[in-house]
């Protein structure tokens, strides 16, 4: 079974596109979510799939935190973090699945 462990992340539509930040206790699983549009709404209406940046934490409610910080943040203040750490946005979900197929 896989350890659980909270997380703040961002999605993206492609680069410079549509971003999405979001938080949660499993991010494998709400990634899979996002990528095959299992729930509706903002990530299945503008095409959010790619993960590409992510932050752990500590607990669920630092990760909390984080994110509700990240959402007042500007859009250009998203994107030179995204850069800073990801600068090709590669969509980090071979990285946290473990699967090499994309």
């Amino acid at each position: 079974m896989r350890e659980r462990m909270p997380a703040v992340y961002l999605m993206a539509s492609k680069r410079h596109g549509t971003l999405y930040v979001g938080v949660t206790s499993d991010l494998v699983q709400r990634v899979w979510q996002h990528r095959t549009d299992a729930a509706e709404g903002f990530t299945r209406k503008h095409r959010v799939h790619q993960l590409v940046w992510y932050e752990q934490a500590t607990t669920m409610e630092s990760a909390i935190l984080r994110e509700k910080q990240l959402k007042k943040w500007e859009r250009a203040w998203k994107i030179e973090m995204i850069e800073r750490e990801n600068p090709a946005w590669r969509d980090l979900w071979p990285e946290i699945s473990g699967d090499s197929s994309g």
